[in-house]
C-alpha cells in the first residue's frame, strides 16, 4: 500500500483545462448532436438576453395610455418565457444525452484497452486504481460534458451579450462596471492554478483509496485468517483521510475564490446602481432602462460567478481527462505485429524454446529463465518439474506470450510467437492454472467460458470428464447455480475441476496444466488424471507439477533448477540417474518404491 501512496504523490500534476482536448476524439463521431446542442444553447442564451428588453417595455408601458400596446408587451414577454423554457429543456436533453454517450464510449475504450494489456502492465498499476479511473474519473467527465461545459458556454454568451447590451443601455454605467473586471479576473487566475493542482492530487488519492480497498477485499479471507483487520483498516483509513484532506483543501480554495469573485462583482454592481438611481432622479434615463440595466448587470454578475465555479469543475475534469488519456495511450510491453502471420491450420502443436533468457519486469536483476532450449514434438506430453521458483510456470506464461523474453525465440509450428497475433495462437491453447479463476456467474457459464458456442450437452460432457458433474448436480440449481464472486460457493478442489472442465470443453490442440490436480483429493485426482490422459492423447501437453505421481506417465520429464534445464528423460531413467529428480521422488513416494 505504501507503493500506491508513493505513486499518487509522484504523478505529474494536471497541466491546464486544455487537457480536455483529449475528449475531442470521442466527441467527433457525434458532431450532429453536438451542433444541435450548441444551437439550443445559443437559443436559450439569446432569449435570456432578450427578456430584459421585454421587461423594460412592460415597465415603461405602465405610463402608456394605450392598453392594447400594454397587452402586446405582456403577451410578448410570455412568449419569450415559453421559448426560453422550450430551449432550456431541449438543451438539457441534447447535452445530457451527448454526455452519457461519450462517457459510455470512453468507458468501453478504457476497458477494451486494459483488457488486452499484458501482466507487466498490472505490475505497475493496481487493478483498483484502473477501476477508479473507469468509474470515478469518467463520472467527473460526465458531469462536465453533460452539464458544466454547456453551462459555461451559456454563461460566457450571457457575459459577452450582457456586456454589449449593458453598453447599449448605458455606456456611462457600463464603463463603471468594467472597472471592477480586473479585480475579479486576478483571483480567478491565481487561485485557479492552485485549484487545478489540488484537483489532480485529490483524484490521485481517490484512486489510491480505491486500489487499497480492492486489494484488501479481494483477499479478505487471508486478512481475516491472519487477524490483520486492524492494520488493514488503519492503512485504508490513512489513505482515505489523505483523500479527504486533499478534497478539503480543494473545496476551501474554491470557496475562497467564489467568495472573492461574487463579493467584488456585486459590490461593484451596487456602486453602479447607486449612480444609476441618481440618473433616474435627474431624468437622464427611464425607470425601465434602469431595471433593464439592473437585470443585465445581474446576468453578467451571475455569469461571472458561475464561470468562477465552473472553472474549478473544468480543472477537476481536466485532471481526470489527463489520467484517462494516459491510460488509453499507455504502451504495452507485449504488442501484436502490424502485419501478423497466420498460424497454419490444422495446428500441429510443435513447440520450441531456443536459448531463451527471461527476467520479470518487477525483478530485472534475476533471471527466471537462463538460456533455456526445449523442443516439444506434436502430440508429446512433457512434464516440467523442479523446486518452487525454478522457472516452470514461466515457460507457460511465455508460451501464452504474457511476456516476451529478453533474448531467444519461442516458436509454435515453426513460427515465432512475436510474428503472430496473440489471439490467433492462444486459440489453439487451453490453460488450467494453479489458482483457477471462477467467475461470478452460473456453473454452466463458467465451463462454457472455454468455448462460448458450446451446447448444454457438451458442457455437461466436459464436466463428467473432469469429475465435476456429480457435485455440480448436487448444487441447489444444478448447473445453473450461481457460484459467487471468485467461486466462493466451491471448495478449492471443486474450482479446479470446473477449470479442467473448461479446458476440456475448449478442445484445443495444446493443453497447458499448471498444478492442475494440486487441490484434489486422491479419488478425484485419479478420476481427473484419467480424464487428462484421455484428453492429452493426440495433443501437445505441458504439465507443471510438484506432485510427481501426476507426471510418471509423461513421455518426457524436464527438470528445472534456478532457471535452467538440468536434466530430462522418463521417470524411470531420471530415478536411475540420481540427482535432483531422484531426490524429489524419494521425498514424495513414502512406500519406498519409485
Amino acid at each position: 500500500m505504501s507503493d500506491t501512496t508513493a505513486t499518487a504523490e509522484d504523478r505529474p500534476k494536471s497541466k491546464q483545462v486544455g487537457a480536455l482536448r483529449g475528449l475531442v476524439p470521442f466527441l467527433r463521431p457525434y458532431r450532429g448532436l453536438l451542433i444541435l446542442a450548441l444551437m439550443a444553447l445559443m437559443l436559450t442564451a439569446s432569449v435570456s438576453l432578450i427578456l430584459p428588453l421585454a421587461v423594460r417595455r412592460v415597465v415603461d408601458g405602465f405610463n402608456s395610455s394605450d392598453a392594447a400596446l400594454l397587452d402586446q408587451y405582456f403577451t410578448a414577454a410570455l412568449g419569450i418565457a415559453a421559448l426560453l423554457a422550450l430551449g432550456t429543456g431541449l438543451r438539457y436533453y441534447l447535452v445530457t444525452r451527448l454526455g452519457e454517450r461519450v462517457v459510455a464510449d470512453i468507458r468501453r475504450a478504457l476497458f477494451d484497452r486494459v483488457l488486452g494489456m499484458s501482466p507487466a502492465f498490472f505490475e505497475r498499476i493496481m487493478t483498483g486504481e484502473v477501476l477508479s479511473r473507469i468509474t470515478t474519473d469518467t463520472t467527473l467527465i460526465l458531469s462536465v460534458i453533460g452539464s458544466s461545459v454547456s453551462v459555461a458556454l451559456r454563461n460566457l454568451l450571457m457575459l459577452i451579450g450582457g456586456l454589449v447590451l449593458l453598453f447599449l443601455t448605458s455606456a456611462k454605467l457600463t464603463g463603471l462596471v468594467l472597472l471592477i473586471v480586473p479585480a475579479i479576473v486576478v483571483p480567478i487566475i491565481v487561485l485557479g492554478r492552485r485549484l487545478r493542482r489540488l484537483s489532480r492530487e485529490n483524484q490521485d488519492w481517490i484512486a489510491s483509496s480505491s486500489g487499497s480497498a480492492s486489494e484488501a477485499l479481494s483477499s479478505v479471507q487471508t486478512v481475516q485468517a491472519f487477524t490483520h483487520e486492524g492494520p488493514t483498516r488503519a492503512a485504508f483509513a490513512e489513505v482515505t483521510e489523505k483523500s479527504y484532506l486533499s478534497a478539503k483543501t480543494r473545496i476551501g480554495t474554491r470557496a475562497v475564490m467564489t467568495v472573492i469573485v461574487i463579493f467584488l462583482t456585486f459590490a461593484g454592481i451596487v456602486g453602479v446602481l447607486w449612480v444609476g438611481a441618481r440618473d433616474v432622479r435627474q431624468d437622464a434615463m427611464t425607470v425601465g432602462e434602469l431595471i433593464q440595466f439592473v437585470i443585465y448587470a445581474v446576468m453578467v454578475a451571475g455569469a461571472v460567478g458561475a464561470l468562477s465555479e465552473i472553472w474549478g469543475e473544468l480543472q477537476r475534469a481536466a485532471g481526470a481527462t489527463e489520467r484517462l488519456v494516459e491510460l488509453l495511450h499507455s504502451e504495452d510491453a507485449v504488442r501484436d505485429p502490424a502485419q501478423p502471420v497466420a498460424l497454419p491450420r490444422p495446428v500441429r502443436g510443435e513447440i520450441a524454446f531456443q536459448d531463451v533468457t527471461f527476467r520479470y519486469p518487477a525483478r530485472p536483476e534475476t533471471s527466471a529463465l537462463n538460456g533455456v532450449s526445449l523442443h516439444v514434438a506434436p502430440g508429446e506430453t512433457v512434464a516440467l518439474v523442479g523446486p518452487s521458483g525454478a522457472g516452470k510456470t514461466t515457460i507457460l506464461q511465455l508460451l501464452l506470450r504474457f511476456y516476451d523474453p529478453q533474448s531467444g525465440r519461442i516458436t509454435l509450428d515453426g513460427i515465432d510467437l512475436s510474428a503472430m497475433s496473440r489471439g490467433d495462437f492462444r486459440s489453439a491453447m487451453a490453460l488450467v492454472p494453479q489458482d483457477p479463476v471462477i467467475f461470478a456467474t452460473s456453473a454452466r457459464e463458467n465451463i462454457r467460458f472455454g468455448r462460448p458456442d458450446a451446447s448444454d450437452a457438451e458442457v455437461e460432457e466436459a464436466a463428467r470428464a473432469a469429475a465435476a458433474h456429480d457435485f455440480l448436480m448436487a448444487l441447489p440449481q444444478g448447473y445453473d447455480s450461481y457460484l459467487g464472486e471468485r467461486g466462493v460457493m466451491l471448495s478449492g478442489g471443486q474450482k479446479q475441476r470446473v477449470a479442467i472442465a473448461r479446458a476440456i470443453l475448449r478442445d484445443a490442440r495444446i493443453l497447458l496444466l499448471d498444478e492442475a490436480t494440486s487441490a484434489l483429493d486422491a479419488e478425484s485426482e485419479r478420476a481427473v488424471q484419467t480424464a487428462v490422459e484421455r484428453l492429452s492423447k493426440g495433443r501437445t501437453t505441458l504439465v507443471v507439477a510438484h506432485r510427481l505421481a501426476t507426471v510418471k506417465r509423461a513421455d518426457r520429464i524436464v527438470i528445472f533448477d534456478q532457471g535452467r534445464i538440468v536434466a530430462m528423460g522418463t521417470h524411470d531413467a531420471l530415478v536411475a540417474e540420481g540427482g535432483l529428480y531422484a531426490r524429489l521422488a524419494r521425498l514424495q513416494f513414502t512406500d519406498g518404491t519409485v
